[in-house]
Parts: C-alpha cells; structure tokens; sequence
C-alpha cells in the first residue's frame, strides 16, 4: 500500500486551494531541490530530485510550498495505526508505504476483498489517496502499485505474473537505477519480458549478485519475507568515563561525535528515525532520560542541535556525570531524499560526498571540528595513560631488582 504523492496530499489537506492544481513540495529558493510534486506538475516534467530552478522553469505556474516533515510524520502515523489494527504481518517499509502479508485471508473473507475495504478505511479516516497491488510477493506488489496509481488498486494473481511484467519498462522495477538502466538499453532490452528472458549466468557477469537480483524480479522471484514492523526498533551509543566529569562542552562534543556516527549508520542502512532520547547518569547513578519526536529525518545537522537541547534540559543538578548516551528509535526504511526541504542542494550533495568518503575510508576519515578535537583530547589521555603505566612498570621492574639483590647478599 503506497499514499499517493503524499507530501502534496497532506498540504491539499490543510489547504484545499491546492487541489487541483500543480504543486512542488521542497526547498523554495532556486537553489532548492524538488522533494515531491503533484499529477498536475508531473505533466510538465517535474519530478523529485530536480533543482527548484529547473522545476520552475518547466512549470511556471506550480505553487511551491516548504515541506513540514512533522506534520507528514503525523500522518504517516495514522495511516500505520489503522494498518496495524487490521494487518496480520506488515512492514512500514517508508514513511508514505507499507507491505503487508495477508497469506491465509482468502478463506474468510477474500484478499481482494479485505484489502479494497482497508483502502476504504484509511481514505475514510485521513482522507489521504492510497493504492494498493495485490499479489505474490513484494516485487510483483509494488509494480503492481505502481500501476494502480493514482488512487487504485489492483490484484495480479500468481497465473498472470508472467503476462503483467512482460510488456512493462525496465525502470519499475526496484533496484534498476539510471546507470543500470542505460546500460540494460545499450543491450537493446527495454521491457521486463525481454530482460526474463537473458540467460542468468550473463546476468551475473554483467552486475554481479545484484544481476542475479535483477533477473530474479524480472521473472517475478522474490522470497523476501515481510518483516513485523515494530517502532521499538532503535540505535544508540553510550559513554562511561573512566572519570566522572563536569565538563559541559566536553560532554557536548561526545554528544555531537555520537550523533554524527549514528546518523552516518542510519544512511548507510536506509533508515529516518522520528525519536531523539538523551540519557546521563550522574556519579551517585541516578539516571534521567528525556527524549522529543521529530519528522522523520536521518540528517546531522537536524539531529545535533534536538541533542544538545535536551541535554541542556536534563542536565540540572551540577553533579558529576558518570554516563551519556543518545539514542534514536521510531526507525522506517527510508533515504535521505524524504527529510529534503533545504534551501539548497548543496546540503545533500555534502552529505553524499561525506558519507562516500567514510564508506571508503573508515568512519573517522570525516568528522566535525569537535569530534576532531574530542579524539584528539582522547588520544592524548590514552598516551598519558600509558605513560602511566610504563612508569609503573619501571618502578616494578627497579623493586624486583632491589629484592633480589637484597636476597642474594642476606
């Protein structure tokens, strides 16, 4: 079950001069990027991704409205609520799209059925326009849903899979990008039917595993099991010092060096969290948790500045502090592209080149002043350490010698 166009339809919610007409969500300079748009300014060309400037250009006539993340993650709550109270198995595999595993439902009420009437409730109840493709696995269902849009359904029974797929372009299907797209058409294949038919072995020689993917979903193959949702799922990290400490900007570098690692972990994992929790423990082991919904983001810059306030919040007794750790919890499978209301495209071109380099290079090839200076306060702590300790050992050392000498001479 996909929302259609759903930035855009929760904005004709709240504004219904917007219906109708074209509309492009996303960041309005024109040096914004385009996060969603609406039918009406897709007829012109626009689509998500494109420089506002270029979108503007194309559809002069859209209206363009700055993306509230937090009243779409609203939404997306709701639409998850009603799912979940009737779905047996379901994945919120987005924050705009859900997979659900009704196998079994046919012999009380119908799958066709069942699911026509959830798409019913869910339009009722949020008055969102939602698709749906039945079928037999998640590859066939979300071409499937593709194909419904706008505000359809369809069912492609086992027995027609083959026919469904055969005529439709390369590009529904999940995984094939402009790269491997271009490259799948310089081989003259341009349809699903005709990509089923390449033998696999030159599959995998051309893409790899992922070619072995590829001509997997072509044949309509696709064991992937729907995963139980749960919003209980969630990252984190921890700090005990060795030390209790009272060092306010220390701890808030800790705290941003923490948040920039998990965001990187959230982006290489395709996940936006919607919760930030920020927890201490002072010297006598108390320990206070404080946390705040946000929309759904994966971004550092967002991120940082929610830790360092409730920090400042929970942290009110001037006490020693044995323990910080941040956490983020709420996750969905979702790209940065989702959190894409920046005034520019420069931002998220900076975080693809940041996150490309750590992929290369290890986690620590990109970092933050304060995280730069935070390890090298950490690696000096550690050499006095060992200078301790060599110390130490010397002065073992020196008082083994004198009790042996003393040995020998008594």
């Amino acid at each position: 079950m996909d929302l259609d166009t759903f930035f855009v339809s929760v904005e004709r919610l709240d504004n219904s001069k917007l219906i109708g007409k074209p509309v492009i969500i996303g960041g309005t300079s024109d040096r914004g990027v385009v996060s969603s748009c609406s039918y009406e300014a897709r007829r012109f060309g626009v689509h998500s991704a494109m420089p506002m400037k270029m979108a503007r250009a194309l559809c002069n006539e859209a209206i363009v409205v700055r993306g509230d993340m937090d009243n779409y993650s609203k939404y997306s709550k709701m639409v998850t609520e009603i799912i979940s109270e009737k779905a047996p198995v379901y994945e919120k595999a987005s924050i705009d799209e859900h997979y659900l595993d009704i196998s079994g439902m046919d012999r009380f009420f119908g799958c066709l059925q069942w699911t026509s009437e959830l798409r019913e409730r869910i339009i009722r109840e949020t008055g969102l326009p939602i698709s749906f493709g039945l079928s037999v696995n998640k590859t066939v269902s979300k071409i499937a849903t593709g194909e419904a849009k706008p505000n359809g359904g369809i069912e492609v029974p086992v027995s027609t899979v083959p026919g469904f797929l055969s005529p439709l372009s390369i590009r529904k299907i999940p995984m094939i990008g402009n790269k491997t797209y271009h490259l799948l058409r310089s081989m003259g294949i341009s349809n699903i039917g005709t990509l089923s038919m390449i033998p696999r072995e030159m599959m995998e020689g051309l893409l790899g595993k992922n070619g072995i993917v590829i001509w997997k979903k072509a044949n309509g193959i696709d064991p992937t099991p729907v995963m139980q949702y749960s919003e209980r799922k969630s990252i984190g990290a921890e700090r005990t010092f060795d030390r209790d400490t009272m060092d306010v900007e220390g701890l808030k570098d800790l705290l941003v060096s923490m948040v920039e690692k998990l965001t990187f972990q959230l982006r290489k994992e395709e996940k936006l969290t919607s919760c930030i929790t920020v927890k201490i423990r002072y010297s006598n082991f108390d320990t206070h948790t404080l946390q705040k919904r946000t929309g759904y983001t994966s971004f550092d810059h967002v991120l940082i500045p929610l830790a360092k306030e409730l920090f400042e919040r929970i942290y009110q007794r001037r006490m020693l502090i044995r323990l910080i750790g941040v956490r983020f919890s709420g996750l969905v499978r979702g790209v940065q592209q989702l959190d894409l209301f920046e005034d520019t495209s420069e931002m998220v071109r900076l975080y693809l080149a940041m996150d490309s380099l750590r992929k290369r290079f290890g986690t620590r090839s990109v970092r933050r002043a304060s995280g730069i200076q935070l390890h090298q306060l950490e690696e000096k702590n550690s050499e006095k350490k060992e200078t301790e300790a060599d110390a130490a050992s010397r002065r073992q050392q020196v008082d083994n010698l004198k009790n042996r000498r003393w040995g020998y001479w008594r």
